[in-house]
């Protein structure tokens, strides 16, 4: 795994799940994700990135709540959300981008 810059900058959709260890939500969103992996596999890649071990990163991207979801390709933000999200409905936007 390289930098969050160089996995960004991927010709494939990158989902970027800005998380903390003590947010609930975020915990119910982590079977969701598996989820989505699975049935789009080699199609995205799904990042995980915690706030409290990577302030720097969670400055830079102003997440001010967890879960904070962005999709990037090819170094672009093309979607970002907060709060938590249906499998359905990160297929759906995942799909629309690649």
């Amino acid at each position: 795994m390289g930098n969050f810059s160089d996995i960004i900058k991927g010709k494939k959709p990158v989902l970027v799940d800005f998380f903390a260890e003590w947010c609930g939500p975020c915990k119910m969103m982590a079977p969701i994700l598996k989820e989505v992996k699975q049935d789009l596999g080699e199609n995205v890649t799904i990042l995980k990135i915690d706030i409290d071990k990577n302030p720097q990163i969670a400055n830079t991207y102003q997440i001010r709540g967890v879960p904070t979801f962005m999709l990037f390709k090819e170094g672009k933000l093309l979607w970002r959300q907060s709060g938590m999200l249906y499998k359905n409905d990160l297929i759906g936007i995942i799909n629309q981008h690649t």
